[in-house]
């Protein structure tokens, strides 16, 4: 109802001067000035970037918080590596968390292609994680629902994330505020517009990051995979073990302990290669990339590392251009890349991010691992290698005496060794880990 039709309230036989007609101009007044409202805030900013657009709202009462319907965020399709889009979903789900909505799951994205966006195949959420088991780890934190769960799609409210480097931290951390308020949390569905998540600014601390993706349990298909890579890993180390007349074989038969393996994320690919000399003439640093022999020669020095030992190489090998990764090493290390494994067809029976799920399941459940401290895949299996200790009541998760020992090879150590790594969980935002740093510790 609009003001145009006060001039025809007398044809529906009401008058002025009766309850009812009073009732009937009070209830347009109030819409008129929520719809005036609303577009003053359309306004907000700058003309060619609105915050949001109402795209449909049903004239409904504001009785929503009392009956208790649920509210939920629709975020963009969530792209680019592995790693990348866990970052982007566990942020969605942190701003879902602000604005005391549940997610609704995102598409993520089977292929890679940084610029052809239109290119990458949306997979969904469940192809690659269990939903149930992250609503059961993560009740009470965040929650993700499904489409067939939402009641009115029309009940909807655009919001377009601000953009450009005049849209500051604060600007972003304003916006969503308002957005956790009246009148807009009265709509069933806000729907972010614009940027992949994995860009918008961070608001949330270390540790809220690595409740999420401690819900993030892989999905039951693809952790039979990586237990197949992990088994062939284990059981060639146990021959060699035997083969070598290793002491350590019978200290392991005794206490049925599965034999011990390093697993090293060797970024030395050529797309590696291009963007991380572009990024130390950008940052003016000299750390960030690593050869095949500094990385060979650095872990060949890592203390206390116990020989023989198999040496996984995650790497991709469609785009390595250097075939000789596994000439070099110091003896008793003996490297094992997918060919050389026999896993490399499992592989290859996969689109790229169930592979890199793959992969990263088996640096994450490596007694060793060593990584690039720029790179994001490195940074959240430390991240959670470290989660995990942290859990076990480990105070200082850093070198070879704990459980899961990591270490950067991009930055040396002691006696030429790799530095020992543990992700600082006391930080106030993902950017060491989304972007990279040569600032690492065990504190």
């Amino acid at each position: 109802m609009d003001l145009s039709h006060r001039t025809h309230l007398r044809s529906f036989g009401l008058h002025w001067n009766s309850l009812a007609c009073k009732c009937v101009f009070l209830v347009v007044i109030v819409l008129v000035f929520r719809a005036v409202f609303l577009h003053s805030f359309s306004g907000f900013g700058s003309s060619e970037d609105n915050f949001f657009a109402v795209k449909s709202r049903p004239l409904t009462s504001n009785s929503d918080s009392l009956t208790g319907k649920s509210k939920y965020l629709e975020v963009p399709q969530i792209i680019w590596g592995l790693n990348n889009q866990k970052i982007a979903l566990a942020r969605a789900c942190l701003t879902a968390r602000m604005l005391n909505r549940t997610l609704l799951m995102p598409s993520l994205s089977a292929s890679l292609f940084y610029k052809e966006v239109d290119l990458l195949k949306p997979v969904s959420f469940g192809k690659i994680f269990q939903f149930e088991k992250f609503n059961s780890l993560c009740k009470g934190f965040v929650q993700l629902s499904r489409y067939s769960q939402v009641i009115n799609r029309t009940d909807l409210l655009e919001l377009r994330k601000g953009s450009g480097r005049r849209w500051t931290v604060d600007d972003d951390l304003h916006q969503l505020r308002r957005f956790s308020q009246h009148p807009f949390d009265e709509y069933e569905i806000i729907r972010i517009v614009g940027k992949n998540p994995f860009l918008w600014h961070d608001h949330w601390p270390v540790k809220d990051y690595a409740k999420v993706f401690e819900c993030l349990v892989l999905g039951e298909d693809i952790s039979r995979e990586a237990d197949k890579v992990v088994s062939k890993i284990r059981e060639i180390g146990l021959k060699l073990n035997k083969d070598v007349g290793s002491p350590r074989t019978n200290e392991l038969d005794s206490m049925l302990q599965p034999v011990p393996y390093a697993a090293v994320h060797m970024r030395i690919e050529k797309d590696w290669m291009i963007h991380c000399k572009k990024l130390e003439q950008r940052l003016n640093i000299s750390e960030i990339c690593s050869s095949k022999d500094q990385i060979i020669q650095r872990v060949g020095n890592i203390e206390g590392l116990k020989t023989p030992i198999i040496i996984y190489l995650a790497v991709a090998d469609d785009l390595l251009e250097d075939d000789s990764i596994m000439a070099g090493w110091k003896a008793g290390l003996l490297p094992f890349e997918k060919k050389k494994l026999g896993v490399l067809d499992l592989y290859k029976k996969h689109p790229y991010l169930i592979q890199s799920a793959i992969d990263y399941e088996v640096c994450l459940r490596s007694d060793v691992f060593v990584g690039n401290s720029f790179s994001t895949f490195s940074s959240l299996v430390v991240l959670d290698r470290t989660q995990k200790m942290i859990n076990m009541g480990v105070k200082r998760p850093c070198g070879m005496i704990v459980r899961w020992p990591s270490y950067a090879y991009n930055l040396e150590g002691e006696s030429k060794s790799p530095r020992p790594w543990a992700t600082n969980m006391s930080k106030s935002s993902l950017q060491a880990i989304s972007y990279g740093s040569n600032h690492i510790s065990c504190s």
